[in-house]
């Protein structure tokens, strides 16, 4: 059996599941963010999800400007050490400065990519059941700081709302100019 192959599996499992909890404790702290409703079911088990870990690193590091401080460093950290591990396992030992900008385009591509999916999948709710579904609220109130300036400024279409199509084009193009040469750039500075 080729290590190659073996590497990759240990890649993939690594990925995931630290990909699993980066994607939980980004979600907490774009939901704090938008000031959503926590008493929702979905957001309830994010809550329960990140609490162990931030609950006890909030104590050192508050909130400030209506950001979640804490699990922005928690965000981070977890960030590094997957990107640091992954390294690792392939045999190149990352720079830390790298590894830092490295960490954060990963984290600024994510989020893109959260607000991405939640604009097409709030989109589809909004045809198929309206009102109806939990996650609709959620992804109503995180989408609201990017769709409500566009819908202000985009003239009515006979009840057609064209927001949601051009910040999806913008996020595209956000990611395409800046985020994939970021992410460049913090790859080569740990590895180069």
């Amino acid at each position: 059996m080729n290590g190659h192959y073996v590497t990759d599996a240990i890649v993939f499992l690594v990925s995931s599941l630290f990909g699993i909890y980066i994607l939980a404790l980004l979600l907490r702290l774009l939901l704090g963010w938008v000031r959503a409703d926590f008493y929702n079911p979905l957001s309830i088990a994010l809550v329960r999800t990140t609490d162990p870990l931030l609950f006890p690193l909030r104590r050192v590091i508050p909130g400030y400007g209506g950001i979640d401080w804490a699990a922005a460093v928690l965000l981070i950290s977890f960030q590094i050490m997957e990107l640091a591990v992954i390294c690792l396992i392939e045999g190149q030992p990352p720079r830390l400065l790298g590894l830092l900008l490295w960490a954060i385009a990963e984290l600024l591509a994510l989020s893109l990519n959260i607000f991405l999916f939640s604009i097409i999948i709030g989109a589809l709710l909004s045809w198929v059941s309206p009102g109806t579904n939990p996650l609709e609220q959620i992804l109503y109130r995180l989408n609201y700081p990017l769709l409500n300036p566009v819908r202000k400024r985009l003239p009515s279409m006979s009840g057609i709302d064209l927001s949601p199509l051009v910040v999806i084009i913008a996020l595209q193009f956000i990611s395409m100019i800046l985020i994939a040469p970021l992410q460049g750039l913090g790859h080569e500075l740990a590895l180069g």
